[in-house]
């Protein structure tokens, strides 16, 4: 790989460092009773309200209808999430000072395979907490209801509307992703072209020997 793939895939390093510092998800809840909304960010360690109370007021309000209260501390691929975005940032930093083509696509199939468990991991994080009530304690029950949050977009849960989109964090890895492509796609476009320049020197020799 020449300089400039090696240099995309450190700036995907460090914008993979960002992404840990940054909110990865958002989720909303909006009602008549709640027309500022109550908001639940997703960062890559923990699980925090929007603002100061949401995350005590949302948990109230699933205490009414059987769900089980949101706790950071319980989730624990919170506590694996930062060392997995952080050990692909090291990845990436490797590919570059190696250099190798073959490390940049085994990178990026690990990001890619690592996106697509983390998304399945939060649906299934949703469902369970949307499916899984205590019917028997519950304030609120409505036969055959449950309250899964959209993993994407929007959803009426009773008088609720439900919202859920990426944040600033998730736009960050996939640049970083895209990065990784980019220093992929140029290294096959260069490749030619840093063949042919030792071949039409070659043959330039040859023509001066003659």
């Amino acid at each position: 790989m020449s300089r400039i793939p090696r240099m995309l895939l450190l700036l995907a390093a460090g914008l993979l460092l960002v992404a840990v510092r940054l909110p990865l998800w958002r989720v909303s809840l909006v009602a008549p009773q709640y027309p500022e909304g109550l908001g639940m960010v997703i960062d890559a360690h923990t699980v925090r309200g929007a603002k100061e109370n949401d995350l005590g007021n949302i948990n109230a309000l699933n205490h009414y209808i059987g769900m089980k209260a949101i706790d950071p501390t319980a989730i624990p691929e919170l506590r694996v999430m930062p060392w997995v975005i952080v050990g692909l940032a090291v990845f990436a930093a490797g590919g570059a000072l190696v250099g190798r083509r073959k490390v940049a696509i085994a990178w990026l199939a690990s990001f890619a395979a690592l996106g697509a468990v983390g998304l399945w991991d939060f649906w299934k994080w949703e469902y369970t907490y949307g499916h899984d009530l205590d019917m028997v304690h519950a304030i609120i029950k409505v036969p055959g209801m449950t309250y899964q949050p959209p993993l994407i977009g929007s959803k009426q849960l009773l008088n609720f509307t439900a919202t859920s989109w990426p944040a600033s964090g998730t736009y960050v890895l996939a640049l970083a992703f895209l990065l990784g492509v980019s220093a992929l796609v140029v290294t096959r476009w260069m490749g030619p072209v840093a063949t042919s320049k030792p071949a039409r020197a070659a043959g330039a020799s040859r023509v001066a020997v003659a």
